[in-house]
């Protein structure tokens, strides 16, 4: 690797090897016919160390997986089960991707480098072990955006096309084949304590267990709890921030199964996402989802559920009181999750729960009665700066807003990232190979995401979460 100067430099942190032995199987990445580098996340790269590389050393190591210095010697297929549409699967895995490597960021926080469409594994089943170029795009595109509007996402890392004509039932086919990184803080699912409680490891469980408290610190939590009990309690504080930041952000996650939930309470794993054309409950991702289960207005519901499914393997380790306590906090942590983080998309500065609350339901009755969508309505109002009238308008009255500087607010129109627009960016990538309204909509993205600032976080929470 060249050196050059970079806000973090590269420190390898193979920490998941202490649990090889039972997480993982080593695999070896596929052979692609080609690696066409199309994508590279400069931005997060330099937050590992990375950013140095070459286009040629980014390819060897992002499209080939040559082995990092001092990392992961092969990759690993993580092990897990899950619940998917809320029905047990034990006949899980990473079927199309691994682990490639840990490593730490500035803040000496340990960050994963996970693939996806990087071959087939052991848990393949009969999937191809692939990836289609417009997937691959399309998770550029979901994680730029949930990152902008405050969401704790995964990040894109780089896309390499691959130069395999893949057959999908849901895309025109062949189409175009690629191999996407995905930088995150914890490849650790709800799954992989399901899998070890359903195989009786509690020796492993326990394990996992002190694994994750200790990269994963968070909040001590009530005085005297057991380990498993500490881990649930931060669990459940991060997930019902997920579900408040999807809510905010007007987002569909689309499959918000236990094998997709990261214990880190990151959002990860992006297929039918879709964002919000007008406020509605009912409004579903996935064409697959005819009960509607993971709808718009459905999905903090789910969130929760996964939480039980969680407790109910640490069940292993820890009897059920101290855990259902942990579950019962679900509720206080979203409702304040929700205060913050509505206040903050809409630039006022919080009252408090109770005010916050009002003005919420407020904001999401006039979006319902006028079909206006979510992105549409928080640019109108930022900062009260709208015309509403009527109760919004003297709860909006009450708040004192928030220095926005930016020029960004001064724009006509909000960034938005609605279906007609993600196919409009694809169709010249497919049609001519013109990458160019995908590199513009990744700067507009980020321009929004400099204008809202960072995330909020709970109290008491310093830094990155």
């Amino acid at each position: 690797m060249q050196a050059s100067p970079q806000d973090a430099i590269y420190r390898p942190a193979p920490r998941i090897l202490d649990l090889a032995r039972w997480i993982g199987d080593p695999v070896a990445p596929a052979d692609f016919p080609e690696t066409k580098l199309r994508f590279r996340n400069d931005r997060a790269a330099a937050e590992v160390g990375l950013a140095g590389l070459s286009d040629e050393e980014w390819v060897r190591h992002m499209g080939r997986f040559a082995p990092l210095e001092g990392n992961l010697p092969q990759p690993l297929a993580l092990r897990y089960h899950g619940h998917q549409f809320q029905t047990y699967n034990p006949d899980l895995g990473d079927g199309r991707g691994f682990l490639y490597a840990q490593l730490l960021d500035a803040e000496g926080r340990l960050m994963d480098l996970g693939t996806k469409g990087s071959g087939q594994t052991p848990w393949s089943r009969q999937g191809d072990g692939r990836l289609t170029l417009k997937g691959a795009m399309r998770e550029i595109l979901a994680t730029e955006m949930l990152g902008a509007l405050g969401v704790n996402t995964s990040r894109t890392f780089s896309v390499i096309e691959t130069g395999e004509a893949l057959w999908r039932g849901d895309e025109p086919s062949p189409t175009r084949s690629a191999v996407m990184v995905r930088l995150s803080h914890g490849h650790i699912r709800i799954g992989t304590f399901q899998r070890l409680a359903t195989l009786g490891e509690a020796d492993n469980m326990a394990q996992l267990v002190g694994y994750c408290l200790g990269n994963f610190p968070g909040p001590a939590g009530p005085e005297g709890v057991s380990p498993a009990a500490r881990l649930l309690h931060q669990v459940v504080e991060r997930m019902a921030d997920m579900a408040a930041s999807y809510v905010v952000a007007g987002f569909v996650h689309g499959v918000l199964n236990t094998d997709n939930m990261n214990v880190t309470g990151e959002s990860f794993d992006y297929g039918p996402w879709r964002w919000l054309p007008r406020w509605d409950p009912a409004f579903t991702a996935a064409y697959f989802d005819s009960s509607g289960l993971y709808a718009f207005g459905r999905q903090v519901q789910a969130i929760h559920w996964n939480c039980g499914q969680l407790a109910v393997a640490l069940r292993t380790l820890e009897e059920a009181p101290p855990l259902i306590a942990a579950l019962n906090t679900f509720e206080d942590h979203y409702r304040a999750a929700m205060a913050r983080r509505w206040c903050w998309r809409l630039g006022l500065v919080p009252r408090g729960i109770e005010a916050d609350t009002v003005l919420i339901g407020l904001c999401e009755a006039a979006m319902a009665e006028s079909g206006e969508g979510p992105d549409a309505f928080f640019f109108r109002h930022r900062g009260g700066r709208g015309d509403a009238t009527g109760a919004i308008g003297e709860a909006m009255s009450a708040y004192e807003a928030v220095a926005d500087t930016h020029p960004y607010w001064a724009d006509p129109a909000p960034q938005s990232m609605l279906i007609d627009e993600v196919e409009a960016i694809w169709a010249p990538i497919a049609e001519s190979d013109d990458w160019s309204l995908l590199k513009a909509k990744i700067a507009a993205l980020r321009r929004m995401g400099e204008a809202h600032g960072p995330r909020p976080q709970p109290a008491g929470h310093a830094g990155k979460a």
